[in-house]
């Protein structure tokens, strides 16, 4: 089975409702953004890429939350050439682009999240908190290679949330999902829970907070994510030690100050 190429490369058209909504809540679920075969066939590329480059052979029972919560792979695009088609996808960039309100979109990385069956819950969080960016003019594609119902543990948001300050501060664990969900408590952010469609695809900037629930279910839940950030985006000093990792890892050779423009950061889509 092949995928369509011809779909990946056509950019696709937001309503104005749409970027609106995104704008407002900073979270926007799309449905048919892919077709079930594209899907198909990611899944099993994506699949047997990670279990060639997983080295995770610890017990669910022996992790901590975060290693419960899925296993994690990078860069994937640099591994499989067909996985690239996908991440490199003007499809997906064209999007990502019309949501931040940005001219063009570079690719900050990519990374696979393979939540097992059993797997436990991913923590409340924001994504920037691990990001040396220097604006908010980020956002996460996130791909589920299957149909994901709630027994799955398919991502949830708080709407709107990119307003709380309080959080920011803290990375992926059981203390961000227990004062992140105390805070979210007394707002009247929507929390926004509902499966996923083949082919439906979810955007969400990097300071919205979001988690996932456990996966009860005997099959593993398998998505991919991409993450954009403006073409013109600039480095940061990092502030904590994830920041200074990412920069590290994802933008080696960039420069404080200075527009994020790496052979790691390749501009994926520019409008017209």
């Amino acid at each position: 089975m092949d995928f369509d190429k011809a779909l990946l490369q056509q950019p696709m058209a937001l309503t104005a409702q749409q970027v609106d909504f995104y704008q407002r809540n900073r979270l926007i679920k799309i449905k048919n953004v892919l077709d079930a075969a594209t899907i198909q066939y990611f899944n099993g590329r994506i699949s047997q890429k990670v279990a060639e480059l997983n080295t995770e052979r610890r017990s669910l029972e022996e992790r901590d939350t975060y290693g419960k919560a899925f296993l994690q792979l990078f860069n994937l695009w640099r591994e499989d050439e067909a996985i690239k088609a996908l991440v490199f996808s003007p499809r997906l960039a064209s999007i990502a682009a019309q949501l931040v309100q940005a001219d063009g979109v570079r690719l900050y990385h990519d990374q696979a999240l393979f939540k097992e069956a059993g797997g436990g819950i991913t923590p409340w969080h924001a994504d920037q908190y691990y990001w040396p960016l220097s604006s908010d003019k980020t956002v996460t594609a996130w791909i589920p290679l299957q149909a994901t119902p709630l027994e799955m543990g398919p991502l949830e948001f708080s709407a709107g949330s990119h307003q709380i300050v309080e959080g920011r501060g803290l990375k992926i664990s059981d203390d961000s999902e227990a004062q992140i969900q105390e805070r979210l408590r007394v707002t009247d952010f929507e929390h926004v829970i509902e499966p996923f469609d083949i082919g439906e695809v979810s955007f969400h900037s990097g300071w919205v907070f979001h988690r996932a629930g456990g996966n009860s279910a005997d099959a593993v839940r398998k998505v991919m994510t991409v993450i954009y950030m403006d073409k013109d985006m600039r480095l940061k000093a990092p502030e904590n030690s994830g920041q200074q990792n990412d920069w590290e890892s994802w933008c080696p050779g960039a420069e404080v100050g200075a527009i994020i423009d790496t052979p790691l950061n390749p501009v994926l889509y520019e409008r017209n």
